[in-house]
């Protein structure tokens, strides 16, 4: 289904026709779809869908919902975490009849997911990332998947790639999620060397291209000889980092194609069965719980294949570490450990499990991690 403009979309709500489209969707039950279907889901997305990142691994996923039977897909792209996602949603409910909405981004949750839910109690709310806690609306959920096991696995291979012993991270927002990815690539690479150190710069924005490309530089500049990210689109860093001669480490999707020969691998989203089996619940009649959280072994995260950069030595601590996390119960922030700051952050025989909602609060990077949260 063809999305029409962006600004018919955003203001739709603030317009007469709007006011018209939205008096004819109150005839229908909430979350009926205007089209033929019997559920219409909207996706929305804080950047563009080809942005090699975030967006692109959120909307393959849309793309397998696509394709199932008895569902229309709505997208919109390049929706800030204004109240610019409020009107998006309210469109895609009142317009498209949406019975069913992932708004992608970490911002759109709070306040905005949150203050759009209780005025639509029939229409389901699943948002990437968000902490939903008891006393939260009913109808709003959080998912998310063990990412930082991804980055913990790129940390191996940096680990071996590098001759500096520095590698480095860029770095959008000290959210809680950004950095358990940045003391998960240490870690990893600390698996290989204990004396490699991690510089990170934080960009302040999800995607800004110059900020990352300067990023980037600074820390060839500095040496880091292996570098990695967690931003929204990660084609900056990665094209710029291999310009530079430094191995890369993918994030959110595959970015080999873009420097083949410096590719080490990447952690990467599988969204596509996580969509999918949502909708299907749906369709199915059932509720979606209001806490999903999957990795490796759920599927919900999965590792891009190893660059021909990749020592034998690399690839076989890599498949090793792999296996043993997709057993489960695989803690990476583990005693004795302090943070960079020098607080103890896990005691001798105290660990924290890929699953412990404790590290969906962190707020610290690790000791050997070169930066700051504030």
């Amino acid at each position: 289904m063809k999305r029409t403009s962006t600004l018919t979309r955003r203001h739709f709500l603030n317009s007469s026709v709007a006011l018209g489209g939205a008096a004819l969707a109150s005839s229908l039950n909430p979350g009926q779809a205007l089209a033929a279907a019997d559920l219409t889901v909207g996706f929305i997305y804080v950047g563009p869908k080809d942005d090699f990142g975030y967006n692109q691994a959120h909307a393959e996923g849309a793309a397998a919902v696509k394709a199932m039977a008895g569902v229309t897909v709505v997208e919109e792209e390049n929706v800030p975490e204004t109240v610019d996602v409020q009107n998006t949603m309210e469109s895609m409910i009142n317009f498209d009849g949406a019975g069913l909405l992932f708004p992608t981004s970490f911002g759109y949750f709070n306040p905005h997911i949150l203050e759009v839910a209780p005025k639509h109690p029939d229409v389901r709310f699943e948002h990437a990332g968000g902490l939903w806690t008891e006393g939260m609306p009913t109808n709003v959920g959080s998912y998310f998947g063990y990412i930082g096991m991804g980055q913990y696995l790129n940390g191996i291979t940096a680990g071996h790639a590098t001759k500096t012993k520095k590698i480095g991270f860029v770095a959008a927002k000290p959210i809680p999620q950004v950095l358990l990815n940045i003391n998960s690539f240490l870690l990893g690479a600390r698996q290989v060397d204990p004396e490699i150190t991690c510089q990170v710069i934080f960009t302040g924005e999800w995607s800004l291209a110059v900020k990352e490309a300067e990023a980037t530089n600074a820390l060839a500049d500095q040496g880091c000889d292996v570098i990695t990210c967690h931003v929204d689109g990660p084609k900056v860093v990665i094209e710029t980092a291999a310009a530079r001669g430094a191995y890369v480490c993918g994030y959110h999707a595959n970015q080999s194609p873009l420097a083949p020969e410096k590719y080490l691998t990447g952690a990467e989203w599988n969204w596509a069965g996580v969509y999918t089996d949502m909708v299907q619940t749906m369709l199915d009649g059932g509720t979606i719980d209001n806490f999903v959280r999957g990795g490796l072994a759920e599927g919900f995260i999965k590792m891009s294949p190893l660059g021909p950069a990749v020592s034998d030595a690399s690839r076989k601590q890599f498949e090793a570490t792999k296996a043993e996390i997709l057993k489960g119960g695989y803690a990476v922030i583990k005693g004795p450990m302090k943070d960079n700051k020098g607080n103890v952050i896990a005691k001798a025989g105290e660990s924290f499990v890929e699953t412990d909602v404790a590290l969906e609060s962190m707020d610290y990077l690790v000791e050997g991690v070169i930066g700051s949260t504030s």
